[in-house]
């Protein structure tokens, strides 16, 4: 039984670690951010983060999703 479980908890994490992710980095308009961001999850992107792009006026917004 012992044994059962553990492979029953390992089965995911060695799943993951097979993942692969593509990635994006996409302007975010202030007037428009949600939309964007709503465009973007459609289709499939993940929101990994926001930082402010260099001069820092703007955002920029870090995407993933997985690569089947």
């Amino acid at each position: 039984m012992e044994h059962l479980f553990h492979h029953l908890l390992k089965q995911p994490f060695q799943e993951e670690i097979n993942m692969k992710f593509e990635y994006a980095t996409v302007p975010l308009l202030s007037h428009a951010t949600k939309q964007i961001l709503d465009t973007w999850g459609s289709d499939g992107w993940e929101l990994v983060t926001v930082i402010p792009a260099p001069g820092g006026e703007q955002l920029v917004a870090y995407m993933k999703r997985e690569v089947k």
